[in-house]
């Protein structure tokens, strides 16, 4: 459904007020840390170890995470929080009302965005599937983190140089696969997995109109959907990336399509599944279903 959230009172839907978390709750001296999405507090944890406390606000994959309203428990810990890692790009544009309403000049915020240097127009919000986002992420958390603790600051650098060096399996999976099947053709209902899809040279068909239309909950018009199954019953691609996360008539049909033309599925998600993974395990996953769906004709709709 369409970018952004508004902050209201009422039951956090999609999230809760604790995520992947270390440490005690905060009168432990440990750095009180909001992350908009799991796969960031899953990072701020690694970088931060024992001397972090983390809430992840959008940690549930089963459901669409553009639709839910903030509670005040939620806004409670943001305006509480040290440090703040937010997406940027409209995406988690709740975590700026909050932050505006309860405002704290020593509060720390990351945003994703702006580290990476994007412009608001970057149609993209789905920055973590990008491989070059979260070793920038680790970097500024170390900042950061060391600026408040400064008597840490070797641990917080070295666990993020270490978080950094344990993504080698995933871009070696990546760097793999397009040395040797670069110029493969895909399908998408949304733009979740594109940047690692591109990554890996793959070439993406689905025209970025049809995707955005999905992501922002618009019906997309009669000719992108006449095109879009066109690509599986001309078998134009050899992998289609379904997000688990929108499931609506429309996205259905199409992945039914893709089903009875016999292309593999693969499942992509806008929150980190769990139990079972961290970041780098995920993002593998991913890149491995991905492969196996090209090279085996393996559909993987759920991790």
């Amino acid at each position: 459904m369409a970018v952004g959230v508004a902050v209201a009172a009422g039951t956090l839907a999609a999230c809760g007020s604790s995520g992947s978390s270390t440490g005690t709750a905060t009168g432990n001296g440990t750095i009180r840390i909001v992350a908009g999405q799991n796969q960031y507090g899953n990072v701020a944890s690694q970088v931060g170890g024992r001397y972090v406390s983390v809430s992840s606000v959008e940690r549930n994959p089963n459901i669409d995470p553009h639709s839910y309203e903030v509670s005040p428990g939620v806004a409670d810990e943001v305006s509480n929080a040290q440090v703040v890692i937010e997406n940027g790009l409209g995406y988690d544009s709740f975590l700026d009302k909050v932050e505006a309403a309860t405002p704290d000049a020593g509060r720390k915020v990351i945003n994703v965005q702006h580290l990476l240097g994007l412009p608001d127009d970057t149609p993209n919000p789905h920055l973590w599937y990008d491989p070059k986002t979260m070793p920038a992420v680790a970097d500024r958390l170390a900042a950061d983190l060391s600026a408040i603790q400064p008597a840490h600051a070797a641990t917080f650098r070295a666990n993020a140089d270490a978080f950094v060096a344990s993504l080698g399996p995933w871009l070696a999976a990546i760097a793999s696969f397009k040395a040797s099947h670069a110029g493969t053709r895909a399908a998408t209902t949304e733009p979740v997995a594109d940047y690692l899809l591109e990554a890996m040279g793959i070439d993406i068909l689905t025209p970025f109109q049809f995707q955005a239309d999905i992501m922002n909950g618009t019906d997309p018009s009669p000719q992108d959907i006449t095109l879009e199954d066109g690509f599986f019953t001309r078998h134009q691609v050899k992998v289609f990336c379904y997000n688990q996360q929108v499931v609506d008539p429309l996205t259905t049909s199409v992945r039914q399509t893709a089903q009875a033309a016999g292309v593999p599925v693969v499942g992509v998600y806008e929150t980190m599944p769990t139990p079972g993974y961290d970041y780098q395990s995920w993002m593998l996953a991913e890149t491995t279903a991905i492969r196996d769906a090209v090279v085996h004709g393996t559909s993987t709709e759920h991790l």
